[in-house]
């Protein structure tokens, strides 16, 4: 049981590259390996088999007597390996044969060379190191066939910048400029930031009118913002906007596990930038190499370190370049180097926020002309009912309407398969296959219809969209409150209102069954850390007075956390201890009053919980206006 908020979820998107070594269009290099293999396993076998099947081997004693009965014709001798051929078929030891092998004795025979000539039997010997072209061909082919496979390896690996020798190379795709489709009219909302970052188009583009003003381009643009809000989209942009080279990479593809790989790639990058200057150079997620250095608790010289000063020193070194402009994206600002937000590198930071009312609109409306829609739709009221939405969540928010609509074989999107997906973000997917008993289920609907009476009743708590008992994602009921429109700051009667109504689930378990349950964990969760931030943070204390005692939570790096002295001393700890208890006792006494005030229009909710499982809104409203009638 959970009192639902607005919280997100990042839609990640992995790319996955051709597991194939060799390029599309050629062969299956792998299948090919695989098949060089086995025949290089089976040869020894082949050769044995062919071995013996091609000679037989007889004994010393029996060959003198084949030479003796006169039935050899042919004797060739290499040290002690006689091989000879017969006059006919004659059966030895039970098998017919015409070639044999035997082998001379080690003490040698006098005997032998006189009895050969006495019978007339042709002799020929021959010197060890001499060999037959099948010999020698089987011999060597294995070699043949290891040293093609490792030359086709090697060319292969070195073709996908995997192969030893070039793991320090340039890891930056190179954007195709007739490929690149995305513009800034692709790009919804976000009007600032376009705004900012034309600026850096229209110097590529026209150089000489901002040089004869004496104005030299930024050196580099830091994209902040939060997951989601379009910081990738709009280098994207750039790229399609901008007439020159356009590298794009991700802080991750300079590490590596041999040392100095990081910094040699960046000098790389730079190198190839500025040989095809003008050009932008992108890096995504910078924070995963331009963390503060030194913070560490040994504080070393990693290859994350090397890696950062490489680029700082690439971006205003001794050797300044003008025509090579750095974009970067980050949604941790806090923990980079400030070396790298000082003027002369990074000295333009664009804060990418979440879109405004005005701006979901836009991007709804961009995304919904790409699909089907039902003319009853009404963008406008789907974008007031996702404040706090980012633009992937309302690119993800119509996708999953989609396929909700194929899944129910319509041939266009509605307003339902839309409200259905917003829930299905907000709430969670619904879980089937959960058997509630009838204890369990009324509890259940008391507990949400505390939550729903007491966000009903106060004045500063955003109205109800709706209530469920079905259990979705890991709560057993959800209710929902939507904002009527977006917000930047909030009061301090609003915080305490959100506090009562945290609490009016634990309220409804106590006042109507005299017990309490775990479904209240998740509230208490946010209830007290609501409170914390009021008292710590926001100064809402009339006892502790306006002062911010939260610890900073902007350097994680364990080494720093260990050196840093505590910000307060013990007796303000616990005399914070004291004031965000009492802050949420006096939120918990305001709901049970309430709630006890409201007995029968609890008891009405509760009922139609447990009669239809889900109620919107204005059910609610009906059903509290009904009660207070006492209808």
């Amino acid at each position: 049981m959970d009192q639902q908020g607005n919280d997100k979820r990042e839609q990640n998107k992995p790319e996955r590259q051709n597991p194939n070594w060799m390029p599309q269009g050629g062969f299956n290099f792998s299948r090919f390996t695989w098949l060089i293999v086995i025949f290089l396993l089976m040869l020894p076998f082949f050769n044995i088999f062919m071995a013996q099947q091609s000679t037989n081997v007889i004994s010393y004693s029996q060959f003198k007597q084949l030479l003796r009965s006169g039935d050899v014709a042919k004797v060739e001798m290499e040290r002690d390996l006689i091989e000879g051929t017969l006059k006919s078929q004659t059966n030895v030891s039970g098998s017919a044969i015409v070639q044999f092998v035997t082998y001379l004795p080690s003490t040698g025979d006098d005997e032998l060379l006189p009895l050969i000539e006495e019978h007339n039997v042709t002799f020929i010997t021959r010197s060890a190191n001499q060999q037959g072209f099948w010999e020698i061909f089987a011999n060597i082919l294995p070699l043949l066939l290891f040293v093609w496979l490792g030359v086709m390896m090697w060319r292969s690996m070195r073709s996908r910048g995997q192969g030893m020798f070039s793991v320090g190379e340039n890891k930056a795709k190179l954007y195709d400029k007739t490929k690149v489709k995305i513009s800034f009219d692709d790009v919804a909302g976000l009007d600032s930031a376009k705004e900012e970052i034309k600026d850096i188009v229209d110097y590529l583009k026209s150089p000489e009118k901002y040089k004869k003003l004496g104005a030299r381009p930024s050196r580099g643009i830091l994209l902040v913002g939060p997951p989601g809000t379009g910081k990738t989209l709009i280098a994207r942009a750039v790229a399609g906007e901008a007439d020159v080279p356009f590298y794009s990479t991700s802080g991750s593809d300079f590490m590596e596990m041999f040392v100095g790989v990081g910094a040699s790639r960046v000098r790389n990058m730079f190198n190839d930038a500025k040989k095809s200057a003008p050009s932008i150079i992108f890096i995504d997620e910078l924070d995963s190499i331009g963390r503060h250095r030194g913070a560490g608790l040994g504080g070393g010289h990693d290859e994350r370190e090397q890696t950062l000063n490489q680029l700082l020193s690439e971006m205003d070194g001794f050797e300044q370049n003008e025509s090579t402009i750095v974009i970067a994206a980050t949604n941790r600002p806090d923990i980079l180097d400030p070396a790298l937000r000082r003027p002369g590198r990074f000295d333009r930071e664009i804060t990418v926020n979440l879109p405004s009312l005005a701006d979901r609109e836009f991007i709804l409306k961009l995304h919904a002309s790409k699909k089907p829609m039902s003319e009853s739709v009404d963008i406008g009221k789907i974008a007031r009912g996702t404040p706090g939405f980012s633009g992937a969540d309302l690119e993800n928010l119509l996708n999953i309407a989609a396929q909700i609509a194929a899944r129910r074989s319509k041939d266009s999107i509605e307003e339902q398969e839309i409200e259905d997906a917003r829930d299905t973000v907000m709430m969670g997917l619904k879980r089937t296959g959960i058997s509630l008993t009838d204890d369990e289920k009324k509890l259940i609907a008391y507990h949400e219809a505390g939550h729903t009476l007491v966000a009903h009743e106060l004045p500063h708590s955003d109205p109800i969209h709706k209530v469920t008992i079905i259990p979705r994602g890991m709560a057993m009921g959800v209710t929902m409150q939507l904002p009527e429109e977006d917000r930047y700051v909030y009061r301090r009667e609003q915080l305490e209102d959100r506090l009562s109504v945290l609490l009016g689930g634990r309220v409804a378990e106590d006042l109507v069954f005299q017990t309490r349950t775990t479904g209240a964990e998740n509230d208490l969760d946010q209830a007290s850390k609501l409170a914390r931030k009021m008292i710590t943070a926001w100064g809402m204390s009339e006892k502790l007075g306006h002062t911010h005692l939260q610890d900073e939570k902007g350097n994680i790096f364990l080494g720093e956390e260990l050196s840093r002295g505590k910000q307060y001393s013990e007796e303000t700890a616990r005399e914070v201890d004291i004031e965000i208890k009492t802050l949420i006792d006096r939120s918990f006494e305001r709901a049970i009053k309430l709630v006890k005030e409201k007995r029968k229009a609890l008891d009405d909710l509760a009922q139609a919980l447990i009669e239809r499982e889900e109620i919107n809104g204005q059910e609610v409203d009906d059903i509290i206006a009904a009660a207070a009638t006492g209808a």
